[in-house]
């Protein structure tokens, strides 16, 4: 088996705007199973990126440990890149944010990885609205130690060795919310339609916007009676909604019957355009998200789409009042302060 990555494109690939080429967007060869729901996720935010032309050395793609934390070797090769330690994400990604806010982030973990050994950094993330996009690929077991249940799992849900999971499994996007998340959303590895247009909006969006996709291990949890296997998932989808990502430059041009559909607008213009598929269904009531998620629960149904969004909160630069300029950039003059200056602080405080 050869793990040389082939060097030939489809000729009639076209650059985007930047010039770039999807190519430049991609990684190295992956090594995961065949028919691993991460590679589906991973060539999502391969189009996610070049639809938005994003220069790729403006990206920071950070990730734990896991079969998840492997992926970002796979795309985006040409992207500053931090792989941590099993759970340790959200601490090198707020570092990182706080010290060059400049830059896109991308956390990329797994259900194991967020919420297990990082749950107590993780919900922390969440409720300091650090501005980053963080993309679950949840498939509710741990496919690096031979398929045990991960915290996500549902309960009464069989692994490949039959055994029926007797916990109660963590909904990271009912914790999400609850912790004040601006931007929750749900997706399936294999619906690639509504998940790209969901990576859009929240690399656009201005605070911490989480997406729970379910990714199925073909190898670990893909059998009858697992509520993480393909089948399984396809049966039981409820959709909020359709999903469409309308850049800021592009004309918005609607022609549907009144009440059909939302627009969410974030904050450089851009939309994402829901069409309702639940009846009365508003990503902005906070309650009616939680409701929701509840309900498809009990159903054994999983809630896709965008569950929730607040395009109003402050993220984490703005409550602590910090420097525009990466640190990287400031001169020794303006890191250390004039002794006059720390003799007023020190006052200011007796």
């Amino acid at each position: 088996m050869s793990f040389i990555k082939p060097n030939f494109r489809h000729p009639g690939h076209k650059p985007n705007a930047l010039g770039f080429l999807p190519s430049d967007y991609e990684g190295l060869l992956s090594t995961l199973c065949a028919g691993c729901g991460h590679d589906s996720i991973g060539a999502g935010i391969i189009q996610a990126c070049f639809e938005l032309n994003i220069e790729p050395h403006r990206l920071a793609k950070l990730s734990g440990i896991g079969c998840s934390s492997k992926t970002p070797a796979y795309f985006l090769g040409n992207s500053h890149g931090f792989n941590s330690v099993h759970g340790r994400m959200p601490s090198v990604a707020t570092g990182a944010n706080l010290a060059n806010r400049d830059l896109i982030y991308l956390g990329v973990s797994g259900d194991g990885d967020t919420a297990s050994i990082g749950m107590g950094q993780f919900v922390h993330l969440v409720r300091r609205n650090l501005n980053m996009t963080y993309i679950v690929m949840n498939n509710g077991c741990y496919g690096l130690t031979k398929g045990q249940d991960s915290a996500t799992a549902d309960k009464g849900s069989k692994s490949k060795s039959g055994n029926a999971n007797v916990f109660q499994n963590i909904d990271l996007a009912g914790l999400a919310i609850e912790l004040g998340a601006g931007f929750v959303a749900r997706s399936f590895s294999g619906d690639k339609t509504q998940l790209v247009p969901l990576i859009k909006a929240a690399l656009n969006h201005p605070g911490f916007a989480l997406i729970d996709v379910i990714s199925p291990c073909v190898t670990f949890n893909n059998n009858p009676g697992s509520t993480k296997s393909y089948d399984y998932v396809r049966q039981h989808l409820e959709a909020t909604a359709t999903v469409d990502f309308v850049p800021p430059a592009d004309v918005i041009e609607v022609n549907y019957e009144d009440g059909a559909e939302v627009d969410v607008t974030m904050h450089n213009g851009s939309q994402l355009r829901l069409r309702k598929l639940q009846p009365g269904w508003n990503p902005y009531q906070k309650d009616a998200a939680v409701r929701a998620l509840h309900e498809a629960s009990t159903a054994g149904e999983v809630l896709t789409g965008l569950i929730y969004v607040n395009e109003v909160q402050e993220d984490l630069h703005v409550m602590l009042n910090t420097c525009e300029r990466p640190l990287n950039q400031l001169t020794e003059r303006e890191l250390l302060p004039p002794l006059q200056a720390l003799d007023a602080i020190n006052a200011s405080l007796r």
